[in-house]
């Protein structure tokens, strides 16, 4: 039986000797969990298989580099990675209204996506609360722009609105997320 690496091990492999069994374990690792994810954000299962793709194609080619210090996981590495490929992706003309659609209806349905009912459950004294208090409108803008890192443009593609909406909303999150903690 074979020791399992830690993820620092298996990306310093791929980096270093492009390790193919490095590589194939870190997808097994994490290519379901980002496919998931990726599905909380974009309806489009073919958007979403080849953000997947192109994300690991990045760490294969070398083109993604990890540092240790830069990144808490691998986990957030590669999700920052894939929600940058997938605005990219969305881009395209035709993606791009088929995503605004999908978000669109996906975004005024009554039931909280398994994303946000993690978010709403997490453990640090108010912050969950304050954040269930947020309007859905500002969570997604919080969530686009604190938690998946992007930029206010790629948050403005994602999420269909004027960038300037999204400075406005992320604003008003803070200042109230501020009020309810204090």
């Amino acid at each position: 039986m074979s020791e399992t690496r830690s993820d620092g091990e298996l990306l310093r492999a791929i980096a270093a000797d492009r390790d193919r069994h490095a590589f194939e374990e870190l997808y097994r690792r994490y290519a379901p969990w980002l496919t998931a994810r990726m599905r909380g954000r974009c309806a489009d299962a073919g958007i979403v298989d080849d953000v997947v793709q192109e994300t690991f194609l990045a760490v294969w080619r070398g083109t993604a580099r990890y540092r240790d210090e830069g990144y808490s996981d691998a986990a957030g590495w590669l999700w920052r990675i894939a929600a940058r490929r997938l605005v990219d992706a969305v881009r395209g003309d035709g993606a791009r209204g088929r995503l605004r659609q999908t978000l669109s209806r996906l975004r005024h349905r009554d039931e909280a996506s398994a994303e946000e009912r993690v978010l709403a459950g997490v453990e640090h004294g108010d912050l969950a609360g304050a954040l269930t208090r947020l309007s859905p409108e500002l969570r997604a803008v919080l969530q686009a722009t604190v938690i998946d890192g992007l930029t206010t443009r790629e948050a403005a593609v994602l999420l269909g609105i004027p960038p300037g909406t999204v400075k406005t909303r992320a604003l008003r999150a803070r200042k109230q997320l501020r009020e309810a903690l204090a």
